[in-house]
């Protein structure tokens, strides 16, 4: 989708270079018409040229040379025209074939020379792209003979500054997709969260990210609010750490629930020994005091879910078995007979007096 629209925007920048050959075009059209009324032109001629003749005017002569030669100029300028718009029409075909054609060398140039996914798709995108220009600004080069290189560089550039107005988001677009290839803040396959989306990255286009979210969805995110925000790469790196948090009660012994839970996760499949488990007491609660545990995974998503579920299970099991109490929340009342106790402290119980 983002390559259709860029080649729409280079096509109309050429649009300019079109309406330098407008005059051509109109000459063709004219030469058409004058084929079809050639014969009725040419009896018309002959009588007027009988007519003057018996008249002996030398002026109609010439006014009816002139007639006819400019006739005759305008249909032959449409007819060499013709040859060089099917030589143009026949380029652009072939430009089509030969951008896919490009495209496919440069995929697998790419694939051979090149280890980042990112950088093929680049190399790809920019060879079909590249073909595409070099095809229309020959077609148009061959259909407008008096066309010159300069004449193409100011139409270009003249056609830039309106198309850049015109298209800015799409170009924006596209310049944040090419930098994003070219630095690779991630790839293909890496799992990342941009602003309220996670998901895998599965493909990298010249306008657009697309992410396949855990749910199974298509999101498509523009390139330049991905080069803006601030953007987290879950799978980095090849393991990633997962905080747990669990409550024992207070009459527990803390460094044998500390020693207990090292061992029951460190038994658990999926949990690395490198870098090691760690348990930090972090908080005195209401009804417990609280660990929080850190260990260590793979780094896809789905091994972290699978593994915190094991875990879980592993440290029930094992406070089961060691009589260690995960505790409820716990608020203690306290009842008692408030006609025994008064409160109030009648006013001459307080001692008012003030030292001269």
């Amino acid at each position: 989708m983002g390559t259709n629209r860029f080649l729409k925007a280079i096509t109309s920048s050429l649009l300019v270079i079109v309406k330098s050959g407008v005059k051509h075009i109109r000459a063709l059209l004219s030469g058409l018409i004058l084929v079809l009324l050639t014969p009725y032109a040419a009896q018309a001629t002959q009588n007027a040229a009988e007519t003057v003749e018996e008249g002996g005017s030398t002026t109609g002569n010439l006014f009816i040379d002139t007639i006819i030669q400019s006739l005759q100029e305008i249909v032959g300028d449409g007819v060499r025209l013709i040859p060089a718009l099917i030589a143009a029409l026949i380029i652009l075909l072939l430009t089509r074939y030969a951008a896919q054609a490009a495209q496919g060398v440069a995929e697998r140039v790419g694939t051979r020379a090149i280890k980042s996914r990112s950088l093929q798709l680049l190399l790809a995108k920019s060879a079909f792209v590249g073909a595409w220009v070099l095809g229309i600004l020959l077609a148009a080069v061959v259909s407008f003979p008096d066309l010159g290189l300069g004449d193409i560089i100011a139409t270009l550039g003249l056609g830039s500054v309106a198309i850049g107005f015109a298209f800015q988001d799409i170009f924006k677009n596209f310049l944040a997709g090419i930098l994003l290839l070219i630095q690779e803040p991630f790839r293909i396959d890496d799992q990342i969260i941009v602003e309220d989306y996670e998901g895998t990255v599965t493909h990298i286009d010249i306008r657009t990210t697309q992410i396949r979210t855990y749910q199974g969805e298509i999101v498509l995110i523009p390139n330049s609010t991905i080069f803006t925000s601030a953007v987290q790469v879950r799978t980095a790196f090849n393991y990633r750490r997962t905080d747990l948090g669990v409550g024992v009660d207070y009459n527990t012994s803390l460094a044998e629930a500390s020693n207990i839970l090292k061992s029951a996760i460190a038994q658990v499949e999926g949990v690395v020994s490198e870098p090691e488990i760690e348990t930090d007491l972090v908080s005195f609660n209401d009804s417990s005091i609280d660990f929080v545990i850190r260990y260590w995974t793979n780094s896809q998503q789905k091994d972290v879910r699978r593994v915190k579920t094991r875990v879980v299970l592993a440290i029930k099991k094992a406070f089961d078995e060691a009589d260690i109490n995960i505790p409820y929340p716990i608020r203690t009342l306290y009842f008692y007979n408030q006609e025994k106790f008064n409160d109030y402290l009648e006013p001459n119980s307080v001692d008012m007096t003030v030292d001269n």
